[in-house]
C-alpha cells in the first residue's frame, strides 16, 4: 500500500512532451525572441496546461534545464538548476503576481543561470514548476514537459496566435479569425491565405489580420518576412468544416479499437460520448485531418473504416477529437511514445517502429493487418490446485539484468528447480516511463515494450505452461495515469483533475490511498471497459488469472481515512461479485486474488465467493525472526484462524511493498551474549526458521523474489547505497551471486524442500486436523491426516526455551529436513531448543528432493541447469548426484571446438550441486555444456550474450 510515493520525484520527467508551440500559452517570454546571453522573464500560467498548480497558495519552484547542442534528442535536458527535485530552491523560487494570483515570473539570463560552458549551443529551455517538495507539478498539455526555443540569431518570423500545440484549427464556414505573428526584426510582413497576398506592412516586428474563412477544407495561413537580406515564413492550418457531422449506426461485429475487416482494411471506434466532432490521423493519411469519423445516433461512440492498407505493415494513428486533443486508441495493443521508446534495446524489442516525430505529439496507436501470430505449444495446461499453490510475485525489472521476456524464459528453470508452481509479474501493460514498479499505467490492452514483445511474452507463458507452471498477471484497474487516452479525454485543467462528465473517472478519489486518477467503478462504462480489460488477457495471452492491485478501492463510497475504509461495503462486494462473474465467464479457472487487506467481515465473503486475497503476515514474521516478542505471533496467516471457511488465503511473508525479512534480521535484530540476529548465518538460519512456520500452513503462499535467497537490501535501497524513503521504487541490485553463499544456498534448499513436502503430500491441503500454537517463543504447528501427521517445532527467541512438542503418537519421527530420527515415548515429553533450533517432524520418512528413488530416474539425473541464461560473464551450473563421484565440465562450441574445461573434481555426495562457469571471454553465441559425474553424462545450452 506504499505506491502513493509512486508518482513522486523524477519519474514523472520520464513522462510525454509536446511541441514547443504547444507550450506558449503555458509560459510566454518576454522578449518573444530571446538569446542564451540576454535576460529573459518567463511568465507561467498555473491554470493552463495540467493546471496542476492552479490557485495554489504556497510558493512556487521552477525546475528546469536545458536542451543543447550535445543533448541526446530535442527533449533530452542537461544542466539541471537544482540540486534535488524533493527539496526547495531558493534561486529557483517564482515570483507571484500581485493581480494575479495564478501568475509566476522569473529572470534569469540562461548561459549563466543554467552555467553552461560557452562551447556548448543552448537550444532549448526545459522546464515544470512544482512546490517545494515537488509533491504538486504544473506542466504542459497532457502531463508534458513545457519548451521554450533560445533565438539563435539571423531572422525569423514566428505566429504568436492562435496558439495551435501543433493542430490545425477547425473552424465553421464563415468564421473570423485573428491571425498575429511576430519579427525578430523590423522588416516588412505579409499575410497569405492560400498562397495568395491578403496585407502587407513595411517596418514592423509584429502584424495582426482579421481574416473570414469561407472555403470549405483546409486552409493555410501564412505570415511571410522579409528583413531585406532574407526572406522567412511561420503558417498555420485552418480546416472549414460542415457543421453536421456524419452520423451512422455501428456496424455489428464490431470491436472496440480496431476490427480487422481484411489484409487492407480496419475499423477503427472510439468510445467518447458529448464529443463535438473526431478525426483521424495516421500514417494512411499524412497525419493531416481528411478523415472524419462517424458518430453513432446515440451520440456515445464514433467509427470509420480505414482502406487500402499494405498487408502486414505497422500504421501508427490517432484520434484528433474537437480539433484540440490527440489521444491514442484506448484499446491498442501496442503504443509509440516520442521519449520512451528510443531507450528500449534493440535486443530486447527489435525492429522497434519509429515514432512519428515531427508530425504529432504524444503516444500513438499502432494497427497491423496480417500480423504474425503466435502458435502456442501448450494448450491443455493442467493449473494448479489453488491448495498447492507457491506463488513467485517478481518484478522483471529487478530479476534479471536484460528485462526481458526471453531472459525470463530462459531462467524459469531456476524457479522449476524451487518448486513453485505459479509466477505473479508485476504490471506489465504499458505504463508511464519505463523504468517502473509499473502500478502507473495508461494503456491496458498493450505488453510495455521495455520487456519485450508480444510474441516474446507469449512464448515466456507457452514454456510457464510447458514446466507445470501458472502465470498471475498483477492488474491495476483501481486508477489510471494522465497518459491515459480515456483520463485525457476528460480532463478539467483548471482543477488538475477528470471532469465532472468523465464517463470512466472520479474528479475526486473516494478514498485516501489513491494515485493518478480513480475509477468509478459504479458507472457503466467503466464496468464495461474492466470487463473487456479481465477477458482480454485471459483469451489472447492464456494467463491464469489476475492479482488485482488496491481491490478495496473499487467502490463509490467515500472514506475519510483508513478506518472507515476498511470496514465492510457491501456495494463493493457487488462491484467484485460482477467482476468475478465475467472472469469466470471467460475462463472458469482462472484465478482471482485481491489485494484487499480489509477488515475480515468483508474478506470472508469474497473468500466464500471463490476469489483469494492477499494476506500480510510481513510484520509478525519479521519481528519473529528478528526474535522480539511483541507482534511476533502469525497465527493469521492461516485462513481458519480468520474464520474463513474456504482456504483462499494468500498468505506472504514479503512481498513488493514490504521490506525484506533478511534486511531487518541484520539491520534490527536481537541479540542475547554470542547470539546475535544481526549476524548474517544467524539471520539466514531464522528465516529457514520462518519458512518451516510458512510452507506447511494450508492455503496458497506467497514469495517475494530473491526471498529464498535472503535478499537483504532494504526495499527503500538508492542506487547509491543509501537507504531512503524516496527510493522504494528504485531500481534494485540483482544478486545471483547470492546462490555462491553457502548459507544463503542452504536457504534457498530448505525453500524448495518444504515446497516440494506440501505440494506432494495430501496433509497440506485439508489435514484431517490442524492445530498451531504461535504466541509464545516455542512455537508449534499439528497437522494430522490418515495417510501422514506432521509435528513442527520451533525456538524463535533468543535465548533457549522448553517446547511441548505435542507429537501425535509414541513412535519413531523423521526430521524431514536432516534425515535425523527421533523415537518418541512420551509425546509430551518436553525438548529443550537453542534460540533459531527447529524441526519439521513426519510420522514416515520422505526423501527431500535430489536424491533418487530408483534407478529408472539415472538417464536424467544430473538435472543439468545453467542460470542466468543467457549469461553474461557467468553462468551457475546446477545439477543433482544420486551417487558420489568425480564431476568434470566439458565447453564446445556449435563447431564441435572445445573453449573451456573445467577440471575434474573430487568425489562430490549425494544431492545437489553447483559450479561456477566464467563465460566473460567467450564470444556472443550458443554454447554445449557438458557434465560429466562418473558414468553418467548430461548436456545443457548455454547461450553467451554480453
Amino acid at each position: 500500500m506504499h505506491k502513493l510515493r509512486l508518482l513522486s520525484g523524477l519519474i514523472w520527467l520520464l513522462l510525454l512532451v509536446g511541441l514547443a508551440s504547444a507550450q506558449a500559452q503555458v509560459v510566454t517570454t518576454q522578449p518573444y525572441f530571446f538569446r542564451d546571453d540576454t535576460p529573459v522573464t518567463l511568465t507561467f500560467d498555473a491554470t493552463k496546461g495540467n493546471a496542476g498548480l492552479a490557485n495554489f497558495t504556497g510558493p512556487v519552484y521552477i525546475w528546469t534545464g536545458v536542451v543543447t547542442n550535445l543533448s541526446t534528442s530535442n527533449t533530452n535536458w542537461r544542466y539541471v538548476k537544482s540540486p534535488n527535485f524533493n527539496q526547495a530552491d531558493p534561486a529557483a523560487l517564482m515570483t507571484r503576481s500581485a493581480t494575479n494570483p495564478n501568475l509566476y515570473t522569473i529572470t534569469f539570463t540562461p548561459r549563466t543561470f543554467y552555467n553552461v560552458p560557452a562551447a556548448e549551443q543552448i537550444l532549448r529551455l526545459g522546464m515544470l514548476f512544482k512546490d517545494a517538495a515537488g509533491n504538486t507539478i504544473g506542466r504542459g498539455d497532457g502531463g508534458s514537459d513545457i519548451f521554450v526555443d533560445v533565438f539563435q540569431g539571423g531572422y525569423a518570423v514566428r505566429i504568436t496566435s492562435p496558439v495551435t500545440g501543433g493542430n490545425p484549427q477547425f473552424v465553421t464556414a464563415g468564421a473570423t479569425v485573428t491571425v498575429s505573428a511576430a519579427a525578430s526584426a523590423s522588416s516588412r510582413l505579409e499575410v497569405y491565405l492560400n498562397k495568395a497576398l491578403l496585407s502587407g506592412q513595411y517596418g514592423v516586428t509584429t502584424i495582426s489580420y482579421l481574416l473570414p474563412l469561407t472555403q470549405a477544407g483546409r486552409n493555410v495561413v501564412r505570415i511571410q518576412g522579409n528583413s531585406g537580406a532574407q526572406t522567412v515564413s511561420d503558417s498555420v492550418v485552418f480546416i472549414v468544416r460542415s457543421s453536421d457531422v456524419p452520423t451512422a449506426v455501428l456496424p455489428a461485429g464490431t470491436k472496440d479499437g480496431v476490427t480487422y475487416l481484411s489484409s487492407t482494411s480496419v475499423r477503427l471506434k472510439l468510445t467518447a460520448p458529448e464529443k463535438q466532432f473526431v478525426y483521424v490521423l495516421g500514417d494512411f493519411n499524412g497525419w493531416q485531418p481528411t478523415q472524419v469519423m462517424n458518430r453513432t445516433p446515440d451520440g456515445k461512440d464514433w467509427w470509420l473504416d480505414i482502406t487500402g492498407l499494405t498487408p502486414g505493415r505497422e500504421y501508427a494513428y490517432q484520434f484528433l477529437v474537437d480539433g484540440q486533443l490527440r489521444v491514442a486508441d484506448p484499446y491498442t495493443e501496442k503504443i509509440l511514445n516520442p521519449t520512451d521508446d528510443q531507450y528500449i534495446p534493440a535486443v530486447t524489442y527489435p525492429n522497434l517502429k519509429a515514432y512519428p516525430a515531427g508530425l504529432t505529439t504524444g503516444n500513438v496507436s499502432v494497427l497491423q493487418t496480417d500480423q504474425p501470430s503466435y502458435n502456442w505449444q501448450v494448450t491443455n495446461f493442467q493449473r494448479p490446485k489453488k491448495t498447492d499453490l507457491v506463488i513467485y510475485e517478481l518484478l522483471l525489472r529487478d530479476f534479471v539484468a536484460r528485462h526481458d521476456y526471453q531472459t525470463l524464459r530462459d531462467t524459469l528453470s531456476y524457479l522449476q528447480r524451487l518448486g513453485v508452481n505459479a509466477i505473479e509479474l508485476m504490471p506489465f501493460n504499458e505504463f508511464e516511463g519505463n523504468e517502473s514498479w509499473g502500478y502507473n499505467p495508461s494503456f491496458y490492452f498493450a505488453p510495455d515494450k521495455y520487456y519485450g514483445t508480444k510474441n516474446d511474452l507469449k512464448r515466456l507463458i507457452d514454456e510457464c505452461h510447458r514446466r507445470g507452471m501458472a502465470v498471475v498477471m498483477d492488474m491495476v484497474l483501481n486508477h489510471s495515469c494522465g497518459q491515459s487516452p480515456m483520463v485525457q479525454l476528460y480532463f478539467n485543467g483548471a482543477t488538475g483533475k477528470p471532469a465532472a462528465n468523465s464517463p470512466w473517472f472520479n474528479q475526486d478519489a473516494t478514498h485516501p490511498f489513491n494515485v493518478c486518477y480513480d475509477f468509478n467503478h459504479e458507472s457503466p462504462y467503466t464496468k464495461y471497459f474492466s470487463k473487456r480489460v479481465m477477458e482480454y488477457w485471459l483469451q489472447e495471452y492464456h494467463i491464469d488469472g489476475y492479482r488485482f492491485d488496491l481491490s478495496k478501492g473499487f467502490t463509490q463510497k467515500q472514506s475519510a481515512n483508513v478506518d472507515e475504509w476498511n470496514k465492510y461495503d457491501q456495494s463493493r462486494v457487488n462491484i467484485w461479485q460482477d467482476y468475478r462473474n465475467t472472469i469466470v465467464g471467460a475462463d472458469p479457472g482462472a484465478f482471482i486474488i485481491l489485494e484487499h487487506l480489509g477488515n475480515n467481515d468483508e474478506e470472508k465473503v469474497l473468500a466464500d465467493l471463490g476469489m483469494l486475497l492477499w494476506g500480510n503476515m510481513n510484520d509478525s514474521y519479521n519481528q519473529a525472526t528478528m526474535g522480539y516478542t511483541d507482534r511476533w505471533d502469525f497465527s493469521g496467516g492461516y485462513y481458519g484462524a480468520r474464520t474463513w471457511t474456504q482456504p483462499n488465503l494468500v498468505t506472504y511473508m514479503e512481498s513488493h511493498d514490504e521490506e525484506r525479512l533478511t534486511f531487518k534480521n541484520v539491520a534490527y535484530g536481537n541479540s542475547a551474549g554470542a547470539y546475535s540476529v544481526k549476524n548474517l548465518n544467524t539471520a539466514l538460519a531464522r528465516d529457514e526458521m520462518a519458512a518451516a512456520f510458512f510452507f506447511p500452513v494450508p492455503g496458497p503462499k506467497m514469495v517475494w523474489q530473491f526471498g529464498e535467497l535472503g535478499y537483504d537490501f532494504s526495499i527503500n535501497s538508492c542506487p547509491d547505497g543509501s537507504v531512503k524513503d524516496e527510493c522504494r521504487t528504485a531500481n534494485k541490485p540483482i544478486r545471483w551471486d547470492y546462490q555462491q553463499v553457502p548459507a544463503r544456498k542452504q536457504l534457498y534448499e530448505v525453500y524448495r524442500s518444504l515446497i516440494a513436502l506440501r505440494i506432494n503430500e495430501p496433509v497440506f491441503e485439508n489435514p484431517a486436523s490442524y492445530t498451531q500454537q504461535l504466541a509464545g517463543a516455542g512455537k508449534t504447528i499439528h497437522l494430522t491426516d490418515p495417510r501422514l501427521n506432521v509435528t513442527i517445532i520451533g525456538n524463535f527467541d533468543v535465548v533457549p526455551t522448553s517446547v511441548n512438542p505435542g507429537f501425535q503418537q509414541a513412535g519413531t519421527w523423521y526430521n524431514y529436513l536432516t534425515g535425523a530420527t527421533r523415537v518418541v515415548t512420551d509425546p509430551n515429553a518436553a525438548i529443550t531448543l537453542q534460540p533459531g533450533e527447529y524441526a519439521v517432524y513426519t510420522s514416515r520418512r520422505i526423501t527431500r528432493p535430489g536424491v533418487l528413488a530408483n534407478k529408472a530416474a539415472q538417464q536424467t539425473a544430473l538435472r543439468l541447469s545453467a542460470a542466468p541464461n543467457p549469461a553474461d560473464a557467468t553462468a551457475t551450473l546446477r545439477y543433482e548426484l544420486e551417487r558420489a563421484a568425480p564431476v568434470s565440465v566439458t565447453v564446445t562450441n556449435l563447431l564441435g571446438a572445445t573453449v573451456r574445461t573445467l577440471p575434474t573434481t573430487t568425489q562430490q555426495g549425494i544431492g545437489a550441486h553447483e559450479l561456477t562457469l566464467s563465460t566473460a571471454d567467450l564470444a556472443n553465441g550458443v554454447y554445449l555444456v557438458r557434465l560429466a559425474a562418473g558414468t553418467q553424462q548430461q548436456t545443457t545450452r548455454v547461450l553467451v550474450r554480453h
